[in-house]
Formats: structure tokens, sequence, C-alpha cells
């Protein structure tokens, strides 16, 4: 397996006046291709903090971070914008997604940012899996929170991206659809050999994971999954 994530002594502080807030504290890890990841912890404990560094959207304040053997400290912003359009998948919570453009012109804007030819027919077929394809050419203000939330899921796999951050990604779906889609995040990162690591507040996923990485006040470890 090779590596696509690494931490090295990586920190993570805020200033809140006076006060030193320590997000995550001093934490090295990697994490390879073909594994399923979850991040849990209480609300603030730092999860989203950790996701966001991961992906490149926050730096850390001290320590490296390398995606696939790249320093992330050393990137442009022009060559991380790159990164994350083309290489990283993003499945935010609140979806994310263009209000002003159809679902099937947010696959498109896609391949507009890369300047590759728009694939029509793959995009269908993914928008086929996740069930929104009759809502092609609809906006994403005319879906419900679930079908909004799979179609910000299809599109974020729709580049194929080596790396998919994933911020609550069930938090909108019922039980079935949640496990739906964390089943096609364990057979899409199996089968490609991609990268998958998730926030998640829903215990009932995590038997579905490789590995459990638990954040309490800053403080990370690797927890045990019962499957």
């Amino acid at each position: 397996m090779s590596e696509i994530i690494r931490f090295e002594n990586v920190k993570k502080e805020f200033k809140d006046g006076e006060e030193t807030i320590q997000a995550i504290k001093e934490t090295s890890f990697s994490i390879e291709a073909g594994q399923l990841v979850a991040i849990v912890g209480p609300s603030g404990s730092g999860k989203s903090t950790l996701l966001t560094m991961m992906g490149g959207l926050q730096s850390p304040s001290s320590g490296t971070i390398y995606f696939n053997g790249k320093n992330l400290s050393e990137m442009d912003q022009k060559s991380k914008n790159k990164l994350r359009f083309k290489e990283i998948g993003f499945i935010l919570q609140a979806s994310n997604l263009v209000p002003f453009l159809t679902i099937s012109e947010q696959f498109e804007l896609v391949d507009k940012f890369n300047g590759t030819k728009y694939d029509e027919k793959k995009a269908e077929e993914i928008m086929e899996e996740f069930d929104i394809l009759k809502r092609k050419n609809q906006y994403p203000g005319d879906l419900s929170g679930g079908e909004r939330q799979r179609a910000a899921i299809a599109r974020a796999l729709y580049p194929d991206p080596f790396l998919i951050l994933a911020d609550e990604p069930t938090a909108s779906l019922d039980t079935k659809r949640a496990i739906d889609v964390v089943e096609t995040l364990e057979e899409i990162t199996k089968n490609s050999n991609r990268t998958t690591v998730m926030v998640t507040h829903d215990t009932r996923l995590l038997k579905y994971c490789d590995r459990v990485f638990k954040i309490t006040d800053g403080e990370m470890s690797e927890e045990k999954i019962d499957k």
C-alpha cells in the first residue's frame, strides 16, 4: 500500500484574545491508500480542523503535512487549489453545491476548472448510483436535504480523487441512505485504492471502517474497532 497522508509532529493553535487554544495537540500518523478512516469525538474537539488541514484548507501552526509525497506547506496557493479540485474530493455537511447551477452543471464546473472535457456518461452513471439522475436539470434549492447531500457526494467522486474528505456525510440522511452511502464509500475506497477520511457522530458506520481516530480536546488517539 502507498501512503496518501502523513502528519509529522503537527500542531494547530488559535489565538482567542490573550488565550492560546490548542485545536490539535502535537500528533504524528499516516494513512494509506485503500483505507476508510473515521474521525470521532465530541463537538469542538478538533475533528473538522484536522480534516481541513488534510485538504490544505488550513496550515498547521507547526509540523509538516504530506499529501501523496508532496509537502503541502511548500505548495503555493494556485497549486493547492488545483490539488483540491482534482486530487481531493470534499463532502461537506452543508452540501456545498452552487445554488444557481443545475446538478448537471455542478459536474461540468469540475471539468471547466480542471480544463478537461465533460464526461456526461460518467457523470450520469454516478448520479444514477446515488439516485439523483432524475434531478439532474434541477437546482439545489429544488432538492430535499438528502438529495442535495447525495448530489454533493456524487460530485466529489466525479473527478476520481485520490483522497475523499467527508465531514458528517450522512448527517441529513435516513438510516437506509446513510448505510448505502457508507457502503458505497467503502466499495469505492477498496476497489479503486483511494483513501476516505470521514468525520462522523454515527457509531453505526464505524464497523465499515479500517481505522478509527478519536479526538478529545485536541488529543488524538487510535481506537479499536468492534466489528
